[in-house]
């Protein structure tokens, strides 16, 4: 058995405070979990980790809570790799997923990556979202990370269907294929004209007013349920 971590600059430790960095958890393939939730969640999708800190076995739990977080110190990290995410072959058996353009938020994100993950649901990626491996976006998926498939935005296969907040035709009454994709833009600009032109319809979801427009996680969640609504019986698509 390894010797109980005492320094704060033990190997291990270092490691974990350089994944807090995109730049390191890009240019390492490596990515951190914080508390017993999401590591779980790793294992029982067979993610095998690369390190794991437990306070008081591994690390002093003092030390361990120094480098983590969240408000209340967890009592496991875990290092992963990145590549063992679910990735997803562009013809896809799935019928349905949503398609994010410059999604900035990383709680946003990883909402979005877990409301896919209720409806059987793909996501894909543009560049400019935020990073799915973030701490905000993992905490944001509630494990969710470790079993959604993710692709490219431009790889999505699929009739693309446009999310605005307004001047689509009302979700609840306009025609959703058997195969779909929705596309959901940043937070502020939604889906611009040349995104826009690339997808066959364009939907909105009717709100009263003097609200504006509704987040873009829930907007998405609203989506999936609807077209889920008319495809799935009894758990299993149509």
């Amino acid at each position: 058995m390894a010797p109980l971590i005492t320094s704060a600059a033990n190997p291990r430790l270092k490691l974990v405070r350089k994944l807090e960095s995109g730049r390191q958890r890009r240019k390492l393939g490596l990515f951190l979990v914080e508390g017993e939730d999401l590591f779980a969640a790793g294992l029982a999708a067979g993610l095998e980790p690369v390190d794991v800190l437990r306070a008081g076995e591994d690390v002093e739990a003092g030390l361990l809570a120094t480098v983590c977080g969240l408000p209340h110190p967890p009592h496991v990290v875990a290092v992963f790799r990145t590549a063992d995410l679910p990735g997803a072959d562009p013809r896809s058996a799935l019928p349905l997923g949503l398609a994010l353009w410059r999604v900035a938020d990383p709680g946003n994100v990883g909402t979005l990556i877990r409301c896919a993950d209720a409806f059987g649901a793909f996501v894909a990626l543009s560049r400019g979202c935020a990073d799915r491996t973030s701490a905000k976006a993992l905490r944001g998926s509630a494990g969710a990370v470790f079993r959604v498939p993710l692709l490219d935005f431009d790889a999505a296969p699929g009739p693309r269907i446009a999310l605005l907040a307004h001047g689509g035709a009302p979700i609840g009454e306009a025609e959703l294929p058997e195969r779909a994709i929705f596309v959901l833009g940043a937070e502020r600009e939604g889906v611009p004209p040349d995104v826009l032109e690339g997808c066959e319809a364009a939907v909105s979801i009717p709100i009263a007013e003097p609200a504006e427009s509704l987040n873009v996680a829930a907007a998405g969640a609203i989506a999936l349920y609807e077209w889920s609504r008319r495809h799935v019986r009894d758990g299993h698509h149509q």
